[in-house]
């Protein structure tokens, strides 16, 4: 392990309403706005104006290396609050094996995840780490693949299961598979038996606190990026996502109504070639799905049932050539009388090559203020914000 001095310079504060509930709908979605803009850091403090606030918060630091716990002051919307291992040990993986995932060896990735402490999780050198098992994190960590190209493919992947403050940065995962039907250690103190995982590149169950930012997923058996059971406070921002059917699944199932709290934010992520639905597929909850890039579905981009609230600001949605498949939005399983009531609204979106959004519901209600997280940008900075969306080249002693 090495040790280095934490920077923290920014303060993490959003200001939330207090008394919302009783106050007209409109008033409701002001007084959530000047909150969020009254109250936002200074994420421009290395800015280099790209626009997109994350990026302008840390990359432009040519010391980044040094300053790497930086990166955890940098996050926005409902996981802005995701710690990881700020304020932790540097913990340097060595070792792309994963022989024992009962009894990781030091020095891997594995052992380096269970660990009760907060860690700040980085690599060596490029690896291609090909897990046994899924990998089964602790609390107060972060996986921070910059200066390094780490692949996490054709194996388990990560799963983070009832724990919080997680941050996965920079980290290739593709070609994930189910794996189970064995012991897994999940804390220094304790492994359990794991029956077959479903293969999601990301699976988040029952936690809060996660911000999966500039990965690149594509290709998994299920989900690229799967969030259910009560899962809420996450941010997915800065991925690419490409060559998968059933990207996002945000909502255990239409009778699981204990994801009626979750808060996702979707900010900035390009969805790429060979993508076909669930850009991201919504239950219950609150999702703000903003400034991102959208240029390939094969069925839909967005889409969900029972009655998600789902705000669409600032999208750039290029529909693919087949006529049949205009549609950004899916209203699932349920009739027109039902989801008519289901509060889904575009606002300052680009459609391109007849891509359209079907809103329904009622506008600016107390559920929509629940679901708006952050600042849209303007579509027209989409194709510029996201340019380089997916795991970073970041050298050492340049800009990342």
């Amino acid at each position: 392990m090495g040790h280095f001095s934490c920077f923290v310079v920014l303060a993490l504060s959003f200001l939330t309403p207090s008394s919302a509930v009783h106050q007209h709908s409109n008033l409701v979605v002001q007084d959530i706005d000047r909150g969020m803009n009254g109250s936002r850091r200074n994420l421009g403090y290395f800015s280099c104006g790209t626009g997109n606030p994350i990026d302008d918060c840390w990359r432009c630091d040519p010391n980044w290396e040094n300053n790497r716990q930086r990166l955890a002051d940098c996050a926005i919307g409902f996981g802005k609050d995701a710690n990881g291992g700020r304020n932790g040990q540097i913990y340097v993986v060595t070792d792309s094996g994963d022989d024992d995932p009962v009894n990781p060896k030091p020095g891997t990735l594995r052992h380096a995840v269970i660990q009760d402490e907060p860690l700040w999780i980085i690599f060596k050198r490029d690896m291609v780490i090909n897990l046994k098992q899924e990998l089964v994190m602790n609390s107060f960590k972060t996986i921070d693949g910059r200066g390094a190209s780490v692949h996490i493919a054709n194996g388990g992947c990560i799963t983070i299961h009832h724990v919080s403050n997680i941050i996965i940065h920079g980290i290739h995962i593709h070609d994930c598979v189910p794996t189970g039907h064995g012991y897994i250690r999940d804390s220094p103190s304790h492994y359990g038996w794991w029956t077959v995982s479903d293969g999601d590149g990301v699976s988040i169950f029952g936690s809060k606190h996660v911000w999966i930012d500039h990965c690149s997923l594509s290709n998994c058996h299920d989900g690229l990026i799967d969030a259910i059971h009560g899962s809420t406070a996450i941010t997915i921002s800065n991925n690419y996502m490409t060559h998968h059917n059933k990207v996002m699944l945000l909502g255990h199932s239409d009778e699981y109504t204990q994801d009626k709290d979750m808060q996702v934010t979707i900010a900035y992520n390009h969805f790429g070639e060979g993508l076909v639905q669930r850009m991201p597929r919504c239950r219950h909850g609150y999702f703000h799905v903003v400034n991102n890039a959208y240029t390939h579905w094969e069925m839909y981009a967005i889409g969900g049932s029972a009655n998600p609230t789902i705000i669409s600001q600032g999208n750039r949605f290029l529909a693919p050539d087949n006529r049949f498949s205009k549609e950004v939005t899916k209203h699932e399983i349920a009739a027109q009388k039902e989801w008519k009531n289901w509060n889904w609204r575009s606002e300052g979106d680009m459609f391109l090559n007849g891509a359209f959004f079907r809103e329904s519901g009622e506008g600016a209600l107390y559920t929509y203020a629940r679901a708006l997280s952050l600042s849209a940008r303007p579509s027209s900075l989409v194709e510029s914000m996201t340019t380089t969306a997916g795991a970073l080249n970041c050298k050492k002693g340049n800009r990342c």
